[in-house]
């Protein structure tokens, strides 16, 4: 099973992924855990270029490029091994977040994006895609309990931009029944068992 968690930065998707590989782990499966960017060697180094804030000049279509040569590497690399030996795969973001990101919130052309991901991603498509969905006021909230961790260069874009890339989410959410939308001011717990019901009911059908 290949599962990814999406949404807008502080929407609290790295706490479900960690909770999430327990309860696989739990039930005696195999869990790999990867993020995005990053995940191997030269995807990793992609991230540091990224993420960055003295790369304050980078062009969209350059950050769009580069997201998505670190996603080629991480899926041939990483993910199509993985699930081929039987592992459940669940990442920390994948091509919907450029789609999110790139596409509804810099202004890329939406079918230009899609038609990349055709290359970098080809059919390792996930099963299901959590959107960890929370108004850009909480997350705002959220990013300034930050205090103690620098903020990257994607993080501190506008709260016009995350708006963009919430809508985007919500409107890819409309046209492909992989996608769960789950309220992300919910408790961590509320949350969890939310998934895993998700989660059960996939299982079974």
């Amino acid at each position: 099973m290949f599962i990814t968690f999406e949404g807008i930065d502080f929407c609290g998707k790295s706490t479900q992924v960690e909770l999430l590989k327990n309860y696989f782990e739990k039930k005696g499966k195999t869990v790999k855990v990867i993020r995005e960017p990053g995940g191997t060697e030269i995807s990793e180094k992609i991230r540091d270029i990224l993420l960055d804030k003295k790369n304050n000049k980078m062009f969209m279509e350059t950050e769009l490029l580069l997201f998505s040569a670190s996603r080629a590497q991480l899926v041939r690399e990483k993910i199509i091994p993985f699930l081929k030996e039987g592992s459940v795969v669940i990442s920390d973001r994948f091509h919907d977040s450029s789609t999110a990101y790139q596409g509804f919130g810099r202004g890329l052309p939406v079918e230009a994006v899609l038609n990349v991901h055709k290359l970098a991603i080809g059919e390792t498509i996930p099963d299901i895609t959590f959107i960890i969905d929370i108004p850009v006021s909480v997350a705002v909230e959220r990013k300034a309990l930050k205090t103690h961790q620098e903020l990257d260069r994607i993080e501190v874009s506008s709260n016009d931009f995350f708006e963009k890339v919430r809508n985007g989410y919500l409107s890819l959410a409309k046209n492909e029944k992989r996608f769960r939308i789950i309220n992300g001011t919910k408790s961590i717990e509320e949350i969890h068992k939310l998934i895993i019901n998700y989660i059960e009911d996939f299982e079974q059908s």
